[in-house]
């Protein structure tokens, strides 16, 4: 497990990533009528209460970044994750509404 990586990262810091080398996952643990509302274009949606049926399919070897509403669940998500051995996880501070605010105001906030 990578624990000398932050559990957290600010949006400025994923847009960043978004078109680095290292094509993190952006995984969106909101529920579906949440996606319809505003959505990144996610790698990957699987709600949060699915995440337990699910983790096992998402990459060891790259990033993934998690993102919800405004970052609660997300973390939750990235502590079970970690746990799992998941050790590039990490939850996107504040959400997809703090990526609207401070990246995309195209994307509807809620």
């Amino acid at each position: 497990m990578n624990d000398s990586l932050p559990y957290e990262i600010g949006v400025s810091d994923a847009s960043n990533l978004r078109n680095s080398p290292e094509k993190p996952l952006f995984l969106d643990v909101r529920e579906p009528f949440e996606v319809e509302t505003a959505h990144l274009d996610p790698d990957l949606h699987i709600p949060m209460q699915s995440i337990t049926e699910q983790w096992a399919d998402l990459p060891k070897d790259r990033p993934v970044l998690v993102y919800c509403h405004h970052g609660m669940r997300s973390l939750r998500v990235t502590e079970y994750l970690r746990s799992r051995g998941v050790a590039h996880a990490q939850s996107i501070s504040g959400g997809i509404d703090a990526w609207s605010r401070e990246i995309d105001p195209s994307i509807p906030r809620y």
